[in-house]
Parts: C-alpha cells; structure tokens; sequence
C-alpha cells in the first residue's frame, strides 16, 4: 500500500518543479559555419558571457551569408557563449507570448539576462540554461526553448540545430 501511495504522490511532486521548455512552437534551426574562421568572424560569440542573435527573415545579423538551407526557429535564434565559454543557443520568442515577433533581449548589466519586453519575464540564458528567473514565466515554468550546438557533419566547424 505504501509503494502504491508513494508511486501516485511523488511523480506529482517531481512535476511541481519542472520547467515547460516546449511552449514556442518547432521550427527547423540550421546554422553552419563551414570554418573555424567563419565562426570567429560570424557567430559573435567569442567568450563567456558574449551573444548574438540570428532572424533570418529580418537578415539578423546583416553581414551573416544566409543560404537558402538556413533556418532560424520560430522567432529567431539566440546564441550565447555561457559562463564556461560553452555556446548554448535558444529560440528569441518568449514562451509566454508565444509570438514569433516578441522576442527576449538580452540586457547588458549586473544580471545579464534575457528579457520578454511584453511581458517582463527574465531567463538566465548564461548559467541557467534558458531557465525563468522572474515575471509570468518563472510563475508558470516557462523556459526558452533550447536547441542543440555542437559539431557539423562534412567537416562543418559548428551548426546549431534542433
């Protein structure tokens, strides 16, 4: 009898404390850097705490060649170097809007987090994994869709891809 109250009780338990990161809806994300070169000159982010973001229907950034197998996630594509110096990269869009056109912004100050300018909610996007921090989002467990970093196949340097 114990194990059964226990099995109904503690999954509920363990739900109270994740963090919904699938609320920005899927779109494909493909962003290579053929060099090693091409990432240092491209990518902008070049240490901890450094970013940039990617929004390739606005040629965000302006001199980033784009291609026509370059995507950028439903409402852009925000890519940080994080405390460790690892990249990390992040759908714009703030889950709580869930508009491909409110996007967080990253704020340069003693916080460094990503802020949603409608609905005011911050995640920490260098040490926390997109995780939320305050407003509506961290009331309902709402964190940045996240997309993977890492090697390319064919010799690419780096693709950020989900």
């Amino acid at each position: 009898m114990a194990a059964l109250c226990a099995a109904i009780i503690l999954p509920g338990l363990a739900s109270c404390h994740s963090l919904d990161d699938d609320r920005v809806p899927v779109q494909p994300v493909n962003i290579v850097f053929p060099t090693v070169a091409e990432w240092n000159v491209y990518s902008g982010v070049s240490g901890a705490l450094t970013w940039n973001r990617f929004i390739r229907q606005e040629r965000i950034p302006s001199k980033f060649p784009y291609t026509a197998n370059t995507y950028t996630g439903f409402g852009g594509v925000l890519l940080v170097c994080d405390v460790l110096g690892n990249p990390q990269a992040f759908d714009l869009a703030c889950p709580v809007e869930c508009r491909q056109n409110v996007r967080v912004a990253v704020k340069v100050d003693d916080e460094h987090l990503a802020v949603c300018p409608e609905c005011g909610s911050k995640y920490n996007v260098f040490s926390l994994m997109g995780h939320p921090v305050s407003g509506e989002a961290a009331r309902k467990g709402y964190a940045l869709r996240r997309y993977r970093v890492g090697p390319g196949l064919g010799g690419d340097y780096m693709v950020v891809s989900y």
